[in-house]
């Protein structure tokens, strides 16, 4: 194992669903992808491509939006981005027929699952990292994130506050691998209330969401049969979905992150005001070892993206 090479899938996955908004469905195939291509969306359907990248978003309110040239490509992109950067994956084609990434059970399980039964494999190019220099913070009325500089590798800290009885105030904290993502953040399913249900309808959202992709809270608590999977899986939802959206700085980023009361809109704000300032930042590449050292290793190691310690730079 070790935090310095690129990473792709061994081979190509499958899924189909429909979108949690557009209600559309749709196939889509993560592929592999050469060494510094990035995550890469190809609307099949359209003859689009958009890089899922600082410049390419559209909107982030309830999902982030990937556009190109023409307008919006490609939205709810933040629970694949948050697989594939937790999975320490760098490079992947997305082909997609679709306006929207399905939706699947609501969580990012589904996409782990597959893509780790598909394999990670290294490449020969070393990985860069976004290193944060100095605090970047961006305040709402309500809440706030900001990143920092954290010498371990990603530390991710997330805090929400919900006047319901059945969310109250939960935290998540934990610096990041691969397994800690697959365990403690994966699972977490995405959730709403029923009493924004109508408003949502008639805005044009959440109109593929139903009880198999959705926490559904009522006035009475989760009306979902088996409730919960943790009891903070609210919390741990809020911290998948930053690690997606923060994946939009483009390369796995070496800091801490904290938000307050946060969602999409805030969490690239954040990742937006830290490469708006060129002093917060830089950007580092892990030193690959020796060909000599790598004899014998071929095929055995899996790169790991935001490791409990920081690679070798």
């Amino acid at each position: 194992m070790n935090a310095v090479s690129q990473t792709t899938l061994a081979d190509s996955v499958a899924f189909s669903g429909v979108g949690v908004h557009s209600g559309k469905a749709a196939r889509m195939t993560v592929s592999p992808a050469a060494a510094d291509t990035g995550i890469v969306f190809h609307r099949s359907d359209a003859s689009r491509s958009v890089r899922a990248c600082r410049d390419a978003v559209r909107g982030s309110d309830l999902a982030t939006v990937l556009r190109d040239a023409e307008g919006p490509a490609v939205s709810t992109v933040e629970h694949l981005l948050a697989c594939l950067a937790g999975l320490g994956i760098d490079n992947a084609h997305v082909e997609i027929d679709g306006p929207e990434v399905p939706i699947l059970d609501g969580s990012a399980d589904l996409f782990v699952t597959a893509i780790d039964e598909a394999g990670i494999v290294e490449t020969d190019h070393a990985r860069r990292y976004l290193k944060v220099l100095k605090t970047v913070r961006v305040e709402t009325e309500s809440g706030y994130g900001e990143l920092s500089p954290y010498d371990m590798g990603f530390r991710l800290e997330v805090e929400i506050d919900f006047a319901h009885a059945a969310i109250g105030r939960q935290r998540y904290a934990a610096t990041l691998s691969p397994d800690v993502f697959r365990r403690e953040l994966a699972p977490a399913r995405t959730f709403g209330f029923l009493s924004d249900v109508n408003r949502l309808w008639e805005a044009g959202y959440a109109l593929g969401a139903s009880l198999e992709n959705t926490i559904c809270v009522s006035e009475d608590g989760v009306v979902n049969e088996g409730g919960l999977r943790w009891s903070d899986e609210f919390v741990r939802h809020k911290a998948l979905d930053a690690v997606g959206d923060l994946a939009l700085g483009g390369m796995p980023l070496l800091g801490r992150y904290r938000s307050y009361r946060g969602g999409h809109k805030l969490n690239f704000a954040v990742v937006d005001a830290l490469l708006a300032d060129r002093s917060a930042y830089e950007i580092v590449e892990a030193r690959l070892p020796s060909r000599r050292a790598l004899r014998g290793t071929a095929g055995l190691g899996v790169a790991v993206a935001m490791p409990a310690h920081a690679p070798e730079l």
